[in-house]
């Protein structure tokens, strides 16, 4: 076994994170049961690039249980909650790569580390694994892989258009028990979460600018609103921003949006949604902070390039006073604001999520050969039995149809 953390003695913290996280993933904890009996992952290795958080850490201990050989790195250079990585380390032999503050050469070449092994599955939150694969031309092992986040899926669908993607790639992403949990619920929560322990400031009565109305965008928005904050969206395509205005939202573009906002959130997953030009443009005091996957949605070159000093002013808070004389406030360096200020999401959604994971790779192991390289959907299957334990798990039970309900669905002569 091998593993590069920040401080191995942090791992009993470690492991008392990880139990409370287990306690409340009731969903994956009962799958984690059925696979450890049938080890269908034996003989397996397995290279993720994931946030390495509690929940992470509750997924491949699942892996590990169920017979694979796992080797993880971080998907984000500060996301690794270090008492995680070192508890995975010690006491589940999970070959771990990541500490928090990773440089960008740090995180490739932790990156490089776990693909050494000749992984079969990969599973990846962002596409930079899948791409290094293919960049290196290191395919040939691979059975399949999944893909966690919007982000990715993107990445892997231009490669599939583009004909270079070598091998199948479930997007777990795309599960109904996914996008609309983790995407809404989870980074709803979580961004703000981020939010507010960075700066501890008041939400109601500020005027937040949430860009992008995807998943994540509605969801920060719908709990922005539930906070008492005035919410203006900002949003490229027609039928979200459609929605949006439906929703009861102020829209407008991005050049008016910055003249008026207090607290501004990417989500869009594209680059230099929130430019100099927007930056300069914003009112004395301006919180800035992303909850898309990479730090490009904030022009952060740009920002430098139009300040004349800046500074660290509270953890995970940097102070830039432009040259305008204005101040702005940068959230964690313009990176993920959930998992670099906070924690995440909460486990009881990630239970969702990764439960699709661990299902999404028994399935690819179960089907080598079978599929071809392209971007899978989740089957409806897995979603669906997903759904029914996170129900069971809940106390909560649902309606049945009754047989003549069913037989009425499969017909098409009778109406009123």
């Amino acid at each position: 076994m091998e593993y590069l953390v920040k401080d191995i003695s942090l791992a009993e913290q470690g492991k008392n994170q990880l139990e409370w996280a287990e306690m409340h993933m009731p969903t994956l904890m009962r799958i984690r049961a059925e696979l450890e009996e049938k080890k269908p992952l034996r003989g397996i290795t397995v290279a993720a690039v994931l946030h390495v958080t509690k929940e992470t850490g509750v997924l491949v201990r699942t892996l590990k249980r169920a017979g694979a050989d796992v080797f993880l790195a971080a998907s984000n250079p500060l996301s690794t909650q270090d008492d995680v990585a070192a508890a995975l380390a010690k006491y589940d032999e999970i070959n771990v790569f990541a500490w928090r503050g990773e440089t960008e050469a740090e995180y490739y070449s932790n990156m490089e580390k776990i693909i050494k092994h000749s992984p079969q599955i990969v599973m990846d939150d962002g596409g930079d694994l899948h791409a290094l694969l293919h960049d290196k031309n290191l395919t040939d092992t691979v059975i399949g892989g999944t893909e966690e986040t919007t982000t990715g899926v993107v990445r892997l669908k231009a490669m599939e258009e583009q004909g270079v993607l070598k091998y199948p790639v479930i997007a777990v992403n795309n599960a109904y028990t996914k996008y609309l949990f983790d995407n809404r619920f989870g980074t709803g929560q979580s961004a703000i979460d981020g939010i507010l322990r960075a700066t501890n400031v008041l939400l109601a009565g500020k005027i937040c600018v949430v860009v992008g109305y995807g998943w994540v965008g509605r969801g920060i928005a719908s709990r922005l609103r539930g906070a008492g904050a005035r919410v203006i969206v900002v949003e490229a395509n027609a039928l979200r921003a459609l929605e949006a205005v439906m929703e009861g939202y102020e829209v407008l573009p991005m050049r008016k949006a910055a003249e008026m906002g207090d607290i501004f959130i990417t989500a869009t997953g594209n680059i230099n949604v929130i430019s100099k030009e927007h930056i300069l443009k914003m009112k004395n005091g301006a919180i800035l902070a992303n909850a898309g996957h990479f730090n490009v949605e904030i022009d952060v070159e740009g920002l430098k390039q139009v300040s004349r000093s800046r500074r660290v002013i509270r953890p995970y808070t940097e102070e830039y006073e432009l040259i305008n004389g204005k101040k702005v406030y940068l959230l964690a360096e313009g990176r993920l604001v959930n998992l670099a200020a906070a924690e995440g999401h909460p486990s009881e959604v990630m239970d969702l999520s990764f439960s699709n994971q661990a299902l999404s790779v028994v399935y690819i192991v179960q089907n080598r050969g079978q599929m071809t390289p392209k971007v899978f959907d989740v089957p409806r299957e897995i979603d669906e039995r997903v759904a029914e334990l996170k129900l069971e798990s809940m106390g909560i039970e649902k309606e049945e149809l009754t047989q003549q309900q069913r037989e009425y669905m499969r017909q098409w002569r009778y109406g009123t």
